[in-house]
């Protein structure tokens, strides 16, 4: 099963909606000095997709967190998130 690497894993916070950091309940992307690259763990390519996600037990309803994907690996992620009722939506990435 792919695993998402610490950098884009879920913290124990609900967040608030009010939260500045969070504007409508949405984490800002990860990032880094490589730029956005895919979560799946060893994998260092450009992530092309944005797969927004929360985890109902602890997040509140319109929260959402991030893994981004590369082309290869956005049909597994999505499915690991979905297969636990996590996934929301997943969004095309700009061109970096």
């Amino acid at each position: 099963m792919p695993e998402a690497t610490a950098q884009t894993q879920a913290t124990e916070t609900t967040g608030s909606p009010d939260d500045p950091a969070r504007p409508g309940g949405v984490d800002p992307l990860p990032g880094g000095p490589d730029g956005l690259v895919c979560s799946a763990r060893g994998c260092r390519a450009p992530a092309r997709h944005d797969l927004q996600w929360n985890n109902p037990k602890i997040h509140a309803p319109d929260r959402r967190k991030h893994w981004l994907a590369c082309a290869l690996h956005r049909d597994s992620l999505s499915a690991f998130l979905s297969a636990r009722g996590f996934l929301r939506s997943v969004a095309d990435l700009p061109e970096q």
